[in-house]
């Protein structure tokens, strides 16, 4: 076996490509009966891929489900794990986040998937207003749900949309953008930069490997010449690995103007 990943109910299973079907059920019958609060065991089939990110599993055993229910810093999130990308290695960014917001503060979060970081900084920091942009509709229908589950109604602003569409057309700027990017080619800082206030902080997400965060760092700064942006980089830091020699960066930007 390759790796797993754990979404509440669900594992997901990772397999090379050598292994033989009862094998794999071997195992996963295995992994049920070693891990009680598991109930469905899946096999990734395929790389992450598409504009919304999410994977192909194929069920091998326990209760015929894509549906997990997902807990972690005192939140609940429910969602289709073919429908919808999410990370539960991220559970401590999310609480991270979450310790550096203010109450007083609006927050935009861009890529909000099933409002998992939307819903940690609403019921953590108890901010002004979050408002989350996800382009997935089934995302969407999920982080409606969520909010309701969390009793975050009215605190938590679900918008479905393309973010480079949907984040112009908002009235307001905040105080704090959490930029929880999928693994694009595009950085969107060009959609972000008009809308964060002054002093106000991003948390942009960005992909590299290992020892290229110096990349990271000439785009955000690129970037925010273009739009004509003071800004000060407070901090890159590994944000959890993707694959082989190959992470995930976070860099908390400043913007001063």
């Amino acid at each position: 076996m390759a790796g797993y990943d754990v979404i509440g109910n669900i594992v997901i299973l990772k397999f090379s490509r050598d292994v033989k079907m009862s094998e794999k059920k071997k195992v996963a019958k295995k992994f049920l009966l070693q891990n009680k609060h598991v109930t469905t065991v899946l096999e990734k089939t395929d790389k992450i891929k598409g504009r919304l990110r999410t994977p192909t599993t194929k069920y091998l055993a326990g209760d015929k489900t894509k549906e997990a229910l997902y807990k972690e810093n005192g939140c609940e999130f429910r969602l289709n794990v073919d429908e919808c990308y999410f990370s539960s290695r991220l559970a401590s960014e999310r609480k991270e986040i979450a310790s550096m917001t203010k109450k007083n503060e609006s927050v935009l979060v861009m890529f909000g998937g099933v409002a998992p970081f939307a819903i940690a900084i609403a019921k953590l920091a108890k901010p002004k207003k979050v408002i989350s942009v996800e382009l997935g509709k089934a995302c969407c229908r999920y982080a409606l749900e969520n909010v309701k589950r969390n009793k975050l109604a009215g605190r938590v602003e679900i918008i479905q949309g393309d973010v480079r569409k949907k984040v112009p057309l908002l009235k307001e700027k905040f105080d704090r953008i959490v930029m929880s990017r999928p693994n694009l080619k595009e950085s969107f800082l060009d959609v972000t930069f008009p809308n964060i206030k002054k002093n106000g902080m991003i948390h942009y997400y960005g992909f590299y490997n290992i020892n290229e965060a110096d990349k990271m760092r000439d785009l955000i700064i690129d970037k925010a010449r273009e739009a004509r942006k003071k800004i000060k980089i407070l901090m890159i830091k590994k944000a959890g690995n993707i694959a082989p020699y190959r992470f995930r960066y976070r860099a908390d930007i400043k913007v001063l103007n």
